[in-house]
């Protein structure tokens, strides 16, 4: 017998769902067609997220609780009716991305295994300017719920300061998003600058619980993580649901509600009566661009003043002003003594390695602070892998470990070879 599909009539289109019963969420049991299903009860919500826009598809397979991978490139075997657009990356390669436009297409990238919607902040009809800075307020391991919110009020009083309009949601993770729709009359840079601006003046404006730094060594509480605004970078949008065990959703709130919301709240199962009942919290976020130039000139006073520009991400040519990108453990050692425990294809077997060096290491842990657990999502080919590192400047020197074997010892680039033009898979590659 064929596997069994089911076809769905979506905005005078006819959509094929493939497996409608897989479960994509093993703990609440939600299936792939119930993914499909919720996508088009918020749609309106969603469309307004990353409808016309050129979008990178993170495809979970086999559901939230198996591995993912990015695809940049629309597939081959597509409908007519999705649309894509040329994009060009940093690294000087080009690829058409998926651009939707109506709820069929995201049924069709639900279909995918798309839990969540990675879009860029530029409309297909302008890739060079972006109408969306976006704000990720990004807190490190250990920080409270209440810490995230309080950063988040001081985000917004910095903006409305600078006549400018953000709109929250949850990250659907750990953390919340502030998108701020502007005039598309800027480029990416002049965009970072101006995000890494609004990230300083948080900071400084709360010094305790807010931090711009880019090195996960040197942060504490909150991270306004200004590199989002970045070429090529993406961010989960609205009603995006998150690969979590309980299928979390990135969901737009009122200011008003900032206090009371809680992030468990907000899951495919309860998303769509929310909006049902309450309406879309992002509803007028088309209708309020606005100008990048307060916060340009707060860059021009901030440099004035003697900062110069932050840490690009690894992957991007470096800025001449850019300090040297060198994480401040390996330029003052005796500072930042830091020790390496594993590295792993997943978060979780990466975490099951943290825990075995934790039973090693009994005397040690105590003396840990949460962001001294630096857990870092790398970028591979395709997806990503997780490195764990343990700083152990507040350890007396003499309980701190040595640097001992990687547990786990995953090689996210086994079977590849670098050339010019990048990685390349050898000859006996698998």
């Amino acid at each position: 017998m064929p596997p069994r599909h089911e076809i769905l009539h979506v905005a005078g289109r006819e959509v094929k769902v493939t497996n409608p019963d897989k479960v994509f969420f093993a703990g609440p049991g939600h299936t792939k067609l119930d993914l499909v299903r919720y996508y088009l009860a918020v749609a309106d919500g969603a469309l307004r997220g990353c409808g016309g826009r050129p979008m990178a598809l993170k495809r979970f397979p086999d559901g939230a609780g198996g591995p993912f991978f990015f695809q940049k490139r629309a597939p081959a075997h597509r409908p007519a009716w999705i649309e894509t657009v040329e994009l060009s990356f940093p690294s000087g390669r080009t690829a058409d991305e998926v651009v939707l436009r109506d709820a069929a297409g995201l049924a069709w990238v639900a279909n995918l295994g798309c839990l969540d919607l990675n879009p860029h902040p530029v409309r297909a009809e302008d890739l060079d300017h972006p109408d969306e800075l976006r704000v990720d307020l990004d807190p490190v391991p250990g920080v409270p719920w209440e810490q995230v919110r309080a950063v988040a009020a001081v985000t917004r009083e910095v903006l409305a300061d600078l006549n400018l309009i953000g709109w929250p949601k949850t990250s659907g993770s750990r953390g919340i998003h502030v998108n701020v729709r502007i005039e598309p009359r800027w480029g990416f840079t002049d965009v970072r600058r101006a995000a890494l601006a609004l990230a300083r003046e948080v900071e400084r404006r709360a010094p305790d619980i807010a931090t711009s730094r880019w090195w996960k060594e040197e942060r504490h509480g909150v991270f306004l993580d200004y590199n989002q605004n970045a070429k090529d970078r993406t961010v989960a949008s609205a009603y995006s649901v998150r690969p979590t065990p309980d299928a979390r959703v990135s969901f737009p709130f009122r200011w008003e509600e900032l206090d009371s919301i809680e992030l468990g709240d907000f899951t495919l199962a309860t998303v769509p009566g929310l909006v049902a009942e309450r309406g879309d919290a992002g509803a007028a976020i088309d209708e309020t661009l606005g100008s990048l130039e307060p916060l340009l000139e707060l860059a021009d006073r901030q440099a004035a003043a003697g900062m110069t520009d932050a840490p690009w991400p690894p992957n991007y040519a470096k800025g001449d002003e850019e300090p040297p990108r060198v994480q401040p453990s390996k330029r003052r050692m005796p500072t930042k003594p830091l020790v390496e425990i594993g590295r792993a294809a997943t978060q979780e077997e990466a975490l099951a390695g943290l825990a075995r060096w934790k039973a090693r290491h009994p005397d040690v842990w105590p003396h840990l602070r949460p962001h001294d657990v630096l857990v870092d999502a790398m970028r591979g080919r395709s997806t990503t892998w997780t490195r764990i590192r343990v700083n152990l400047e507040q350890v007396p020197s003499e309980l701190r470990p040595a640097q001992e074997p990687l547990d786990p010892d995953y090689d996210p680039w086994a079977g590849y070879e670098w050339t010019p033009e990048g990685p390349r898979r050898t000859a006996g590659g698998d």
